[in-house]
């Protein structure tokens, strides 16, 4: 519970506190110069392409066992003894991929910077509301192509299939806190476009059940389908032996409470990870693995999704 509210809107500040003289000479008193100069970084891959390949492939077997439908393989780009101002890079990364659930959050040395464009759920007065994003498609280089590359998203059966078998997951998690008969898609297949690429997403919604807390429904749908799979704990239990290194906070959530009890909080992908006193940089990219999902193709759509994190940094990932 935070003893001082600092709240940012538009061009307005209001601080919420006892202390709120004490608080407005503090911020007076600090420097929010950023340091432009290139940040030092050398990326590497906790997987080759090969290695990614031949794992994908491993994991199609399970499916087709039947062990899972879908399942997120999600790899990690690190670097050791890196050197970065994070506000600047933070700034850099949602200047060129400006995205509605952007945060930046720093506990001690360790910091999140965030350009992530999924909602994991919001509640809205008694209305709770899951936005997951299954498929991804390149930009085009013309408005012509665009067009055309949003229609093949539209009608692509592999991404149309890992969409709606999370959007089952999803509304299955949100029965848990719904009043009976209210959990509904209220748009399913949306194609939206950001400045780096064209994502798919569904908008899965509820009515909160009487007597279910804020804490309770973020609970009875987490971790968020879309970052798992299905059936979800085998899912979870399978990426634990294919993915090398743990995800940490990239999957996880990030978000806030207001007062009134409503929320709001992201699904924690296109973000950067940093330890300012271990100067250890990380970031993790994933792709849906299904029956039909092609290893190759799921590679480069993980090498998409880290475009602008890469292009920021000024390095290209060593495998």
């Amino acid at each position: 519970m935070p003893e001082h509210l600092i709240i940012v809107k538009n061009d307005e500040v209001e601080i919420i506190s006892e202390e709120e003289l004490h608080i407005f000479e503090q911020i007076e008193k600090q420097d929010f110069s950023v340091n432009i100069d290139t940040p030092v970084v050398n990326i590497q891959s906790v997987f080759s392409k090969q290695e990614y390949l031949d794992a994908a492939a491993g994991i199609k077997e399970h499916i087709i066992r039947g062990d899972i439908y879908v399942t997120n393989f999600c790899q990690e780009f690190f670097a050791e003894h890196a050197y970065i101002d994070p506000l600047a890079i933070f700034f850099d990364l949602n200047s060129l991929s400006p995205n509605p659930f952007a945060g930046f959050f720093k506990w001690k040395d360790n910091y999140i910077l965030s350009a992530s464009p999924e909602r994991f759920l919001a509640k809205r007065g008694n209305k709770l509301i899951s936005q997951p994003i299954k498929g991804t498609a390149k930009r085009g280089e013309t408005a012509q192509e665009d067009k055309a590359i949003k229609q093949q998203l539209r009608n692509h059966a592999k991404e149309l299939q890992e969409n709606v078998m999370i959007v089952d997951l999803v509304r299955n998690d949100l029965t848990r806190s719904a009043k009976q008969g209210t959990v509904k898609t209220e748009e399913l297949f949306g194609i939206y476009t950001f400045n780096q690429l064209h994502q798919m997403i569904s908008t899965v919604t509820c009515e909160l059940e009487d007597g279910t807390s804020p804490v309770d429904a973020i609970k009875n749908t987490f971790p968020m389908g879309s970052m798992t799979g299905a059936p979800k704990i085998s899912a979870m239990q399978l990426m634990e032996q294919y993915e090398r290194t743990k995800r940490g906070v990239y999957s996880g959530a990030l978000g806030y409470f207001s007062p009134d009890g409503d929320f709001d909080f992201n699904v924690v992908i296109r973000t950067l990870l940093y330890n300012a006193a271990e100067k250890y940089l990380s970031f993790h990219v994933g792709s849906a693995i299904t029956y039909h999902a092609d290893a190759e193709q799921e590679y480069e759509e993980c090498l998409l999704k880290a475009k602008a994190i890469l292009e920021v940094l000024g390095s290209l990932p060593k495998s």
